[in-house]
């Protein structure tokens, strides 16, 4: 078989193939692959893997035990189970690959295995160059904005916003006007790690966690603390205008990308196991990687989302900022997509857009241009733009219906959110189901 992606769709006993030889790009995998099983069948199938391709055997880790997931990350020969995800992270010798697809095929405890990939911060994609990168948000998306026309600058900025008391994108969402603050909500932030310190948020952290070798979960970057304050950030910060959407809501910070904005798919796995036992009623992932026209989701991260909605938790993601399709993994049907709007609630020119596929969709949209959050000390705070930014903006207002239906399923909590997004002008294809609305 060509292809290095399959899965057993439930029921029919079919392979629905995938082609990634559009994603061929350098530095795209890391070499390892992602194997979901039968949750009722995890050692056979991990056992079939082992007698056929050669595996060695896999290191089970546990949502509260995740960080030990660190080791086996930073060894080429290891390979880890995640037995409350189904899902194992598994590293295979270069000429066991095609025995390992095969394993896996005939297995029938096996549903789906892909090639892990390499996640970012930001992805960027200047089409009409040919350049295609990754860097870090809080620089690329300024520069994606400058590049276009002057129109759609003026566009994007909008009218002018009074913001003294509360960020442009707060009054936006209307988390101004809500008595809700997410009091007893958990909300997961898995990206760069947070700053324990900073004076904003050290009170709202009620948990911490690094998923990437040699690193702690201190923010040696800034985009994962800018994003934990839009989410959960205090109703009286240190300076003014507050920019938090759920001030009562508790942080969850994993670290599972680098200081540099890096990271893999295991190492997201890693995090989502550990907010998923950390009580998290959602996670929050401004963070992706690229696909290309016509690709479908990962069918791996889609049986993973479903599961984890299954357990009362909901992801929203990052729907990407190349102004291509919705990237991985926020173009899987079970994953929220979030786009990014401006000040006059018009979609930024960097936001990636929904394509005629199950799942390839945006689902809503929130502030993404000229954010305003906590960034690590001595400087406190910054303004960013990008699809990472408006994605805590929904996150946080999940929060805030969680603690109005704290009995709510995440599948109910999904439907008050979209069905009380606010309409917007732009096609669904941009914005969703439209802006995102505090209740």
């Amino acid at each position: 078989m060509t292809n290095e992606s399959f899965d057993r769709r439930a029921g029919d006993g079919q392979f629905g193939l995938y082609d990634q030889s559009v994603l061929k790009r350098e530095n795209a995998y890391t070499g390892k692959y992602l194997v979901l099983l039968d949750c009722q069948e995890e050692e056979r199938g991990m056992q079939a893997l082992r007698s056929q391709a050669g595996i060695a055997a896999a290191e089970s880790v546990r949502g509260a035990e995740a960080e030990n997931a660190v080791r086996v990350f930073d060894a080429p020969d290891m390979s880890a189970l995640f037995p409350e995800l189904g899902v194992a992270v598994i590293d295979v010798a270069p000429d066991q690959r095609e025995a390992l697809m095969t394993a896996a095929q005939e297995e029938p405890s096996v549903i789906a295995a892909e090639p892990e990939r390499l996640v970012y911060i930001s992805t960027i994609t200047d089409r009409s160059r040919e350049v295609k990168g990754y860097y870090p948000t809080y620089r690329s998306d300024e520069d994606v904005l400058k590049r276009h026309t002057t129109a759609a600058m003026a566009v994007s900025l909008g009218p002018a916003w009074d913001e003294t008391a509360h960020t442009w994108g707060l009054q936006a969402v209307r988390a101004n006007h809500t008595h809700l603050t997410g009091q007893g909500v958990r909300v997961a932030v898995l990206d760069t790690g947070v700053d324990t310190e900073h004076p904003d948020l050290s009170a709202r952290i009620a948990g911490t966690a690094s998923f990437v070798p040699g690193q702690s979960v201190q923010d040696g970057n800034g985009h994962g603390t800018h994003c934990c304050g839009t989410a959960a950030g205090p109703a009286e910060p240190q300076h003014q205008p507050r920019y938090g959407i759920a001030p009562g809501a508790e942080i969850l910070a994993g670290k599972v990308l680098s200081n540099q904005g890096s990271g893999s798919d295991g190492q997201i796995l890693a995090g989502i196991a550990w907010a998923l036992s950390q009580g998290a009623k959602v996670i929050s992932m401004s963070l992706g990687a690229p696909v290309s026209p016509g690709q479908l989701f990962s069918p791996v991260f889609e049986s993973l989302a479903k599961r984890v909605v299954t357990a009362g938790t909901l992801i929203v993601a990052a729907a990407g900022n190349d102004g291509g399709p919705v990237n991985h993994p926020a173009n899987c049907p079970s994953v929220l997509a979030v786009a990014a709007v401006g000040r006059a609630l018009d979609v930024a020119p960097f936001s990636c857009r929904g394509q005629g596929l199950l799942g390839a969709e945006v689902n809503i949209a929130a502030p993404g241009v000229e954010v305003r959050s906590a960034w690590p000390m001595p400087q406190l705070y910054n303004t960013i733009s990008g699809t990472s930014m408006a994605t805590p903006h929904i996150a946080g207002i999940v929060a805030l219906l969680g603690e109005a239906a704290p009995d709510a399923t995440a599948t109910e909590l999904k439907k008050r959110l979209l069905s009380g997004a606010y309409r917007l002008a732009q096609a669904p294809a941009s914005v969703g189901a439209g802006l995102g609305q505090a209740p």
